[in-house]
């Protein structure tokens, strides 16, 4: 592995003058300078940058730790995060919990072993009831879920309004037996079904609990609660999901089971992902403003990390409702 010291010999200079040259220096003269970029062009030297953060005490990378990759709405933040980021000449660090509290921890305490300057993150339900009890040595973000009993800037969804707006929507259109699938591992579903809940209540209708369930926010767990709430003696005419996961694992239990969207069932879900608008019918959905959620938390990371007592935010983003033929109104409303 070629060191600074190889680069300083083969340029005929000493190591501190490599250094200047590598950190943009201005008190180096143009010869010099040319034959230490040489050198590192011939050598092929990388600067260890961890080495360099320890020294300076100053990094330019910052830590992304999601909840769940193979969600396409932590895929879409995760982008705006890298382009924000990088345009401010910081590189991000990504990590994947799959909301396993253990994972968690790991990957928080790579984030100091790595000396990052900052940390935004989607906290596991465990550690989200408890944030402050953290005691997180670094400037941190959070986004999508809920914290409590912690000072610390917020980037979230208005998901009960959300959810009471799709879940409205359906009654609206003639529907009554409609069934929620929520993630149970974040407050992000606890929250999205406090919505639908409370749009029933407004529209006169009671929560059935055989017709609710928590579930993991994957595509498997949707289709397997989906499947047994279709096969019950009371099907519902309706599925509320609270992310493109579970709707897309409802979608394949619909299908399976030879039924027709929206004339026998409908379904809702959340974020704008490419399968809900070229299924037939397409999906009616909230579209989370993901490109927005990432490049504010990603803002807000970076004035933290430059000004660390500036007053904390909570910034609180509206999702869009788009309405689709998944939830065609119905010639006449059934009964509960």
């Amino acid at each position: 592995m070629v060191s600074i010291k190889d680069v300083a010999q083969a340029a005929g200079v000493s190591t501190a003058t490599v250094s200047r040259v590598l950190a943009n220096g201005q008190h180096v003269r143009p010869e010099l300078r040319e034959r230490v970029l040489a050198a590192v062009a011939r050598l092929g030297y990388r600067p260890n940058l961890v080495a360099r953060s320890l020294r300076s005490q100053h990094s330019n990378t910052i830590g992304l730790i999601v909840s769940d990759i193979r969600n396409p709405f932590f895929t879409a933040i995760s982008r705006a995060v890298e382009d924000t980021a990088y345009a401010q000449g910081f590189s991000v660090l990504l990590c994947n919990t799959d909301e396993d509290p253990q994972k968690e921890t790991i990957y928080l305490q790579l984030m100091q072993d790595e000396n990052v300057a900052g940390v935004i993150f989607s906290p596991t339900r465990q550690t989200a009831s408890n944030f402050a009890a953290l005691h997180l040595p670094f400037p941190t973000v959070v986004v999508d879920r809920s914290v409590t009993n912690a000072d610390v800037d917020t980037v979230l969804l208005d998901n009960v309004e959300s959810a009471y707006r799709l879940t409205a929507h359906l009654i609206e259109n003639g529907y009554r037996r409609i069934a929620a699938l929520c993630g149970e591992t974040s407050t992000t579903g606890r929250e999205r079904r406090l919505g639908y809940e409370k749009a029933l209540r407004a529209y006169g209708l009671s929560p059935r609990t055989e017709h609710m369930k928590y579930v993991p926010p994957r595509i498997e767990a949707g289709y397997a609660a989906a499947l047994a709430m279709i096969d019950s003696a009371q099907p519902p005419d309706a599925f509320f999901t609270s992310n493109s996961l579970l709707g897309a694992g409802a979608l394949q239990a619909i299908r399976e089971r030879h039924l027709t969207i929206p004339d026998d069932m409908a379904l809702v879900t959340f974020d704008e992902v490419t399968w809900a608008s070229l299924v037939e019918p397409p999906i009616t959905l909230i579209a989370q403003p993901t490109d927005e959620i990432g490049r504010t938390a990603a803002e807000l990371l970076l004035q933290r990390i430059a000004d660390p007592k500036r007053p904390t935010r909570q910034v609180i983003l509206k999702g869009q409702l788009l309405v689709r033929g998944s939830t065609a109104p119905r010639c006449c409303a059934t009964g509960q």
